[in-house]
């Protein structure tokens, strides 16, 4: 297990002390990657070009590189992140932004319908981690983006640069998205890349409609690539997901029941617990007819 990336080594407010928070934030090149993240995902969330300035929230602002590139954009915005030492850089640097202490594991704690949108760079993977004894990341997902919906309006987006840690964890995080009745999918810019590849989860907030279809990713030439432009490529094929707008319903029972082989398959199951089962014998699994 590679130990390069930060959320394996210790939890967030931990790991960005002070030190490690005045390091990241005096890198050029960690500057140059977070504005050009940033500027990705306010193209993603594809406010209206009305010149009217949006409340967005930043979510794990850190020391408010995003907030930056937000208010370039003209926008107003909310910045949450749970390290101090982190938010006491951003304070020093003055950013434009209003800073919030808090862990968006508990949930986000704004008013219903508040937001116009929200952003988040390189910090939703950190829910995946149990860092306390009292860390469910189940939990803490369902907390935050059940929370995220609810204050964003109704047909507003959220744009979420991820770096997820395998296939499972993705898929994990993009289904309690769902659950928490977002509709959207995942989108890869540079998906061939092992250096440039970059994954949003782009969520709208309500049913599927046409102002919830998920963007296409951007291709080596920096224009877009659709779903087909990386079907080379094994583990994209489960990223392009913008069709999945709620998990999978159960399949019904067929209407011929399970059949002797799986009823005897299951007693035996059973029997291997210990458990008290009826003997088999050649009514197992006969289904009665209607009347004696």
């Amino acid at each position: 297990m590679s130990t390069s990336r930060p959320e394996l080594l210790a939890p967030p407010e931990i790991f960005y002390n002070d030190d490690e928070a005045r390091k990241y934030t005096s890198s050029s090149r960690i500057i140059d990657i977070q504005s050009q993240l940033t500027e990705r995902a306010l193209e993603l969330l594809a406010l209206p070009d009305d010149g009217a300035p949006r409340l967005l929230l930043d979510i794990g602002c850190g020391s408010g590189l995003s907030g930056e590139t937000i208010t370039e954009h003209g926008h107003q915005w909310l910045g949450l992140d749970i390290s101090q030492s982190m938010l006491d850089v951003a304070l020093e640097r003055q950013v434009d932004g209003d800073l919030v202490l808090g862990d968006m594991g508990q949930g986000l704690g704004l008013r219903p319908g508040v937001l116009d949108g929200a952003i988040s760079i390189s910090a939703v993977q950190w829910l995946c981690n149990a860092d306390k004894s009292s860390h469910e990341p189940r939990l803490r997902l369902k907390a935050f983006f059940g929370s995220l919906y609810r204050c964003l309006g109704r047909g507003a987006r959220a744009v979420l640069q991820v770096y997820p840690e395998n296939i499972a964890q993705r898929e994990l995080i993009l289904g309690f998205a769902m659950r928490a009745g977002f509709s959207g999918g995942i989108v890869v810019d540079y998906p061939h890349s092992t250096k440039r590849r970059k994954e949003y989860l782009v969520l709208t907030c309500g049913p599927p409609s046409l102002s919830s279809i998920t963007p296409n990713g951007k291709g080596e030439d920096g224009e877009s690539c659709s779903d087909e432009d990386s079907s080379g490529d094994e583990e994209n094929q489960t990223v392009f997901v913008s069709d999945r707008h709620r998990p999978r319903k159960k399949q019904k029972v067929n209407k011929r029941g399970k059949g002797r082989d799986w009823v005897l398959k299951k007693k035996e199951q059973m029997r291997r617990k210990g458990n008290t089962v009826p003997a088999d014998t050649k009514y197992t699994a006969r289904k009665r007819k209607d009347r004696f």
